[in-house]
């Protein structure tokens, strides 16, 4: 079942909650009002959909009073809000669901990313491969890509109708193509209202995995978002991938914590890093442009 987006309105409160099934769980993205209310309407929904997780974006202010309900912290979104931190607050219902066997072994892929060095200067594109911003002729190959790298995945990107939507929506793609296919991707959700987006969506045939793709497509979408005015870049990636983890360690993105089986991916929920990003701290890079990394 797809996830869908609902407004929540009780009599002291407002909230904007994403209910998916799929990965069995609950996040809300924005919301106003009464806290105490407004969880006790979250517990309700997890109980009739079933849920085993609920996941808020809370306000610096608010995190006092969802510490007092057992709302943890797993991660901080910072400047989320307009410049201001989100913090990832997180409630379980499932003893299973709160504890990760793979832990250990992602401190140490965390440890190893983190020794690396960081450059901030622009990755260039090898010969024999094109980048471009994606468009809806794109979406039938994007889609077997997807289909291609992901067994599972939290959203049904290996349908063409999906991407389109999504597209529509105001969801930015990049693709790189070698010999007119489609080998490489990656995305950006952007919300305007509070000028943050999630790149996302980040995939590579495994034969290409070598020639540093995904740096250059991240870095595409950054220049991208720059120029819209989006400064806070941030991005949720396998805590077990040591090499996404590093691209976006030497891109120059902060972790920030780490989500607890936070969604299905490759037929069974995983836990995902935090990386976080302050564009308008690099603007003068981003200004470059794609051009030069692209020769």
């Amino acid at each position: 079942m797809l996830a869908t987006n609902e407004t929540v309105k009780g009599i002291d409160f407002n909230i904007n909650v994403c209910i998916d099934p799929a990965n069995k769980r609950l996040r809300v993205d924005e919301y106003m009002g009464n806290i105490v209310s407004m969880i006790g309407r979250l517990n309700e929904l997890a109980k009739k959909h079933r849920m085993t997780k609920v996941i808020v974006k809370a306000k610096s202010n608010d995190v006092e009073l969802f510490l007092s309900r057992g709302y943890m912290i797993e991660a901080i979104f910072k400047r989320y809000f307009s410049g201001d931190d989100a913090y990832g607050m997180v409630l379980y219902y499932d003893n299973e669901r709160r504890t990760s066997e793979e832990w250990v072994k992602e401190d140490a892929i965390l440890n190893d990313v983190l020794q690396l060095p960081q450059s901030l200067l622009p990755k260039k594109l090898e010969e024999g491969f094109d980048i471009r911003l994606g468009t809806p002729e794109d979406t039938e190959q994007l889609a077997e890509l997807y289909r291609s790298v992901f067994e599972t995945y939290p959203t049904p990107m290996n349908q063409k109708e999906y991407i389109e939507k999504v597209m529509k929506e105001g969801t930015i793609f990049y693709v790189i193509k070698r010999d007119g296919l489609v080998i490489s991707a990656a995305s950006a959700e952007v919300n305007d209202k509070y000028s943050n987006a999630e790149v996302t969506d980040c995939a590579t045939l495994p034969q290409f995995r070598k020639h540093g793709l995904m740096k250059v497509l991240i870095d595409a979408l950054e220049k991208e978002l720059f120029n819209r005015h989006i400064f806070c870049s941030y991005s949720i990636a396998r805590s077990l991938s040591f090499g996404m983890n590093a691209s976006f360690h030497q891109l120059g993105y902060t972790y920030t914590g780490r989500l607890i089986k936070n969604c299905d991916i490759f037929g069974k929920l995983e836990d995902m890093s935090v990386w976080v990003k302050d564009l308008s701290e690099t603007g003068s890079i981003l200004r470059r442009g794609l051009n030069e990394f692209s020769k």
